[in-house]
């Protein structure tokens, strides 16, 4: 989304800088040239969605095993998945009822939803490397040197730049 976005947009008078701004740029011809529609609008909230849905399934299924492997919780899959989902939704639905109307405050609510994730990101990494490159855990399916050098030099590139991201925001 991105990448088509910066090749769409690149270079145009118009200042793009809301998913709103996007959505309502992708129906202009002005903006978009010949590509514009209603359609190809509609296709960019539903990737937008598909990218929410994805994130929320990951967790889901992160939440799953993170129970059953370490707390040795078993819950029915469709409970955990009822009740992640309720616990996901809920918030955006109440921003969503209490200001829809507004359209910045939904884009800012769709950036910060980017920035916690961005947080979190460390918080699962370092541990997902740690514990990939321990022989005693993993066996035969141990990371590579190499592999956890590469894995720990990137994630404190990203921690970092997450740590930027936070005070540009705030």
């Amino acid at each position: 989304l991105l990448i088509l976005g910066a090749s769409l947009f690149f270079g145009h008078a118009s200042e793009i800088s809301a998913f709103s701004q996007m959505y309502n740029a992708l129906q202009d011809s002005t903006i978009a040239g010949a590509i514009a529609s209603s359609i190809l609008s509609t296709l960019f909230a539903l990737a937008l969605l598909a990218s929410g849905q994805n994130s929320t399934i990951t967790g889901t299924l992160t939440g799953q095993i993170v129970m059953e492997g370490f707390l040795h919780l078993r819950l029915p899959q469709w409970l955990i998945r009822i009740g992640t989902r309720i616990f996901a939704l809920l918030p955006v639905i109440i921003v969503a009822v209490l200001f829809g109307h507004q359209e910045k405050t939904l884009d800012q609510l769709l950036v910060y939803s980017q920035v916690f994730l961005s947080i979190a990101l460390p918080f699962s990494i370092f541990p997902l490397i740690y514990l990939t490159s321990k022989k005693s855990l993993m066996g035969e399916f141990t990371n590579a040197k190499w592999n956890t050098i590469l894995g720990y030099a990137v994630s404190i590139i990203l921690t970092i730049l997450n740590i930027k991201l936070l005070f540009d925001i705030f």
